[in-house]
């Protein structure tokens, strides 16, 4: 299999859906609580490290999920194998995937990866959250451009 795939709320995802690609299973299940608890409910398909998601990425770009493309990735930057930012750098190179939203989620707060990210495409940097209440008020701040840029955006696009 190569993407775990988790559905919060609705069995068709109609091909609105969220890519995370998380490492830690914990961080992942809090991220998904806060959601549920902000009733934050898009499908979500989740990768565990950069070479699950680069590989899930490619199919989606080539057509071979039901779903297609993502319309927003939440990235983890340090990841087993192909790191958060080779993931970042890959998609934003690539002629299918570059206009994806993404937010890097990462314990990282050095400048320098934030420069980076910021400087190969990211749309939002936020930093991983260390308690459950933090992380209600980053997935609000999802929710928030979630609402304000994918589903504003589709909604123009099929008027």
């Amino acid at each position: 299999m190569i993407a775990q795939t988790q559905n919060l709320s609705m069995p068709n995802c109609g091909g609105y859906y969220v890519l995370i690609v998380e490492d830690s299973p914990v961080d992942f299940e809090i991220m998904s609580r806060a959601f549920r608890k902000i009733k934050f409910s898009p499908c979500i398909h989740h990768c565990e490290d950069g070479d699950k998601a680069l590989n899930f990425l490619e199919m989606a770009a080539d057509g071979q999920l039901p779903d297609g493309k993502p319309l927003m990735v939440l990235l983890d930057l340090n990841l087993p194998g192909t790191d958060g930012r080779q993931v970042l750098s890959s998609m934003k190179s690539h002629e299918q995937l570059k206009k994806i939203p993404v937010i890097i989620l990462s314990t990282s707060q050095n400048d320098g990866d934030l420069e980076f990210c910021y400087n190969h495409g990211a749309n939002k940097y936020l930093n991983k959250p260390l308690t459950a209440t933090d992380f209600v008020h980053t997935a609000k701040e999802i929710k928030d451009f979630w609402e304000d840029r994918i589903i504003t955006q589709s909604s123009t696009r099929t008027q």
